[in-house]
């Protein structure tokens, strides 16, 4: 069997008891850095030959990850920190696995971004997460004007060195808004910092931050400013039939289309 387990993100002992069961039973483990992994397996008294699984032999690891499963071995795959796939490598390892028809199982643990999300006391009911931006300025603008309109809560990573060219994309992408950085979660330092775009975020940059950002206002329709029968003629002039006309004015007013048909009935038709 091959699991993908969680790891601590932070705190040594927000490790699962699952999780130390299954690292125990494991045949071998693939990670992200073996001089990472061995400091938490070493904290449990765990010694496991341990391979190396990261972004640039994702692929060269998932072959011998297959092989190792279909060989009768128990494979464990694990990140430096919190659950693998999620901005870590593994997903190619996914991919592959799925492909060859060969079953797996996750162990669940450690996410970052939701600790954060939770630390940031922003609202949580939708997000979206978008993880690490592209390194260049041009290819991190236009990756952030797709969410320019987003209504959610918007959550990046970001590494320290990236941590004040990012706000200031966001700010030149989103405008002014709310925001909040979280850091060293589950550690004697962690920090949970709220501040305005155009401010930036003060202070010596160290550990990895995630940033939270509030989503876009919902814009008023300008249509909604005019009267109703104004509102459903000018969807008219667009092209739209009388019916779809005031099915779109109905929504965009928040009111039953009965209620908007009654309001813009009178003697002179609409056509």
């Amino acid at each position: 069997m091959i699991s993908f387990v969680a790891t601590p993100i932070g705190n040594l002992k927000d490790i699962t008891l699952r999780a130390l069961e299954v690292l125990k039973g494991a045949d071998v483990i693939f990670c992200e850095d073996t001089r990472h992994t061995i400091k938490l397996l070493s904290a449990y008294g765990i010694s496991k030959p341990l391979l190396s699984c990261h972004k640039f032999n994702e692929r060269e690891a998932a072959e011998k990850i297959l092989s190792a499963s279909r060989a009768g071995k128990e494979v464990a795959v694990v990140t430096d920190a919190g659950m693998p796939v999620i901005s870590d490598p593994g997903n190619l390892v996914c991919r592959a696995l799925k492909e060859a028809g060969e079953p797996y199982t996750v162990l669940p643990g450690a996410c970052a971004f939701v600790c954060a999300l939770v630390l940031s006391a922003m609202p949580a009911e939708r997000f979206t997460f978008v993880g690490f931006l592209p390194d260049k300025k041009g290819e991190r603008q236009e990756l952030l004007k797709r969410y320019r309109t987003c209504r959610e809560t918007l959550i990046f990573h970001a590494a320290p060195q990236d941590v004040e060219k990012t706000i200031a994309d966001l700010y030149a992408v989103f405008g002014e808004r709310r925001a909040c950085a979280v850091r060293e979660i589950s550690k004697i330092h962690e920090e949970s910092l709220s501040f305005l775009l155009s401010e930036g975020l003060a202070g010596e940059k160290r550990g990895e931050y995630i940033l939270l950002v509030e989503g876009a206002e919902e814009e008023e329709n300008p249509y909604c400013r005019l009267t109703p029968r104004e509102h459903v003629r000018k969807y008219m002039e667009e092209g739209m039939d009388r019916k779809e006309a005031l099915k779109r004015a109905a929504k965009d007013r928040g009111v039953p289309k009965s209620e908007l048909y009654k309001e813009t009935l009178d003697p002179d038709r609409l056509e």
